[in-house]
């Protein structure tokens, strides 16, 4: 049985929903298919709920500098880790529900339930069921990766995935993947009083390519629980439970927390069947620009393309495909200036260029310790950096790498304003209100300036 439509959309995530807000301005000929659990990954198992553990476990944590605020009382209060875990899944049903107020409206014609797999280039099989479309966005999304090696004590091992749905929290856990979630989620369960080991094959934590940015992250974070950077983990279950080590070192521990990346849903797409090119990880070669596949009426977005899987990025590229899905040609977009967020503490975050990208001879650092800054030792929270990279030439900024309060916040000011193309002389113009995180910026804007080509009459004024 064939029935046709303008457009087919393969999940109904982030990247898939915004796909269809652009699809339905257009027709509503149109199907959305999904086999799985509704909501997206951001409301169930990402952005938001880990948010949550994460504010509570810096609520909890406060209390460290009680004494020396002149608060007392500090040593009475208490965790009940079942009650967080609860809150926890409480705000997470509301963000999910959220998210679900686009689904819940669509009927069977149009929400298919069901897991499609290609025929060929325009048709979809689900269900025994064939679609025939005009155009097909792919946004399948990502399962967690977990080693084959580990599957024989896999009731021991949580995933990034499962994490949200366990009522209570272990005594002891080796966090195994020290990007931004196994990072953050690794932070918050010390902070909650979890003996946490974080592991890492790699040398950096948070995909940090500044190595001064790095150092700083892993030497205060590494205060807060052991960092175990630089080598493999090899995990054995015992009789005493499950005993990981790393070279020289061992730790024995309730439970592994899994972060080691995910991997895309397109193992039962049936790629095969089509004429689409794919890369060495099997994704479909695919122009950022336009997020079509090749010269097909194929298109992809969101986090199964294992570029930037990010919210943003999800709803830019998801918007994009969607867009060109119901078009004769496809239509090239501007990308957004790259910026990603991890929201342990210090925050670490990078916007635009990074270093590895970046000819070192042709730029300057404009650098600024927290010490410092006022507001931020107001705050107990001085141990900071902010690395600004600035076109020696011309002035330009073009990226940044920063581990620091409120890292959030400048890293936001930062990607508007190189997207927005502005240089130093431009940034020292706005204002700077005192006492705030932002002078901290300034301050590394300042310092930067002996090192340019170029220079300005008036850095802080602008002539009218």
């Amino acid at each position: 049985m064939l029935r046709e439509v303008d457009v087919a959309i393969i999940g109904a995530g982030s990247a898939g929903l915004y796909a269809l807000s652009q699809v339905r301005r257009e027709t509503e000929n149109y199907v959305l298919i999904d086999g799985g659990e509704l909501g997206t990954t951001c409301a169930r198992v990402g952005c938001m709920p880990s948010k949550v553990i994460i504010q509570v476990a810096d609520d909890f944590h406060r209390r460290t500098i009680f004494d020396r605020e002149g608060i007392g009382g500090a040593d009475a209060l208490g965790l009940d880790k079942a009650a967080v875990m609860e809150h926890v899944q409480d705000l997470r049903d509301t963000f999910v529900d959220r998210t679900l107020g686009v689904t819940d409206g669509l009927d069977d014609t149009h929400l298919i339930d069901g897991y499609a797999r290609f025929v060929d280039d325009h048709t979809l099989e689900v269900n025994d069921q064939h679609y025939r479309a005009k155009a097909i966005v792919i946004a399948a999304g990502t399962k967690p990766i977990v080693p084959d090696a580990w599957q024989s004590f896999r009731e021991d091992i949580i995933t990034t995935d499962e994490f949200f749905e366990i009522e209570d929290l272990p005594a002891s856990v080796a966090v195994i993947g020290l990007g931004s979630i196994g990072l953050e989620l690794g932070q918050a369960l010390s902070r909650l009083g979890v003996a946490v080991t974080g592991i890492d094959l790699l040398e950096t934590v948070a995909k940090l390519q500044d190595p001064v940015v790095n150092k700083l992250a892993v030497d205060v974070i590494g205060k807060e629980f052991p960092l175990w950077l630089g080598e493999a983990a090899q995990i054995n279950k015992t009789a005493d439970g499950i005993r990981v080590s790393v070279g020289e070192k061992q730790v024995a521990v309730d439970k592994v927390l899994a972060s080691l990346g995910r991997r895309p849903n397109l193992d039962r797409l049936g790629l095969e069947n089509t004429s689409l090119q794919l890369d060495d990880k099997a994704v479909p070669v695919f122009d950022p620009e336009t997020m079509q596949c090749g010269s097909s009426s194929i298109y992809i977005a969101g986090d199964v393309v294992l570029d930037r899987p990010l919210l943003h990025e999800a709803g830019h590229e998801g918007r994009v495909a969607g867009y060109n899905a119901v078009r004769q040609s496809a239509v090239k977009f501007r990308r957004k200036t790259a910026l990603a967020i991890t929201f342990c503490d210090p925050n670490v975050s990078t916007v635009g260029a990074q270093l590895d990208a970046l000819d070192v001879s042709t730029i300057a650092i404009a650098e600024m310790q927290f010490a410092p800054v006022g507001r931020a030792l107001i705050m107990g929270k001085n141990r900071g950096i902010i690395r600004v990279y600035v076109n020696k030439a011309d002035g330009l900024v073009v990226g940044a790498a920063m581990a620091c309060v409120k890292g959030e916040h400048l890293a936001h000011l930062l990607a508007w304003s190189i997207q927005q193309g502005m240089t130093v002389f431009d940034l020292l113009k706005m204002p700077y209100y005192h006492p705030v995180i932002e002078e901290a910026l300034q301050g590394a804007l300042y310092a930067v300036l002996p090192e340019l080509d170029v220079t300005e009459e008036t850095v802080e004024l602008e002539k009218i």
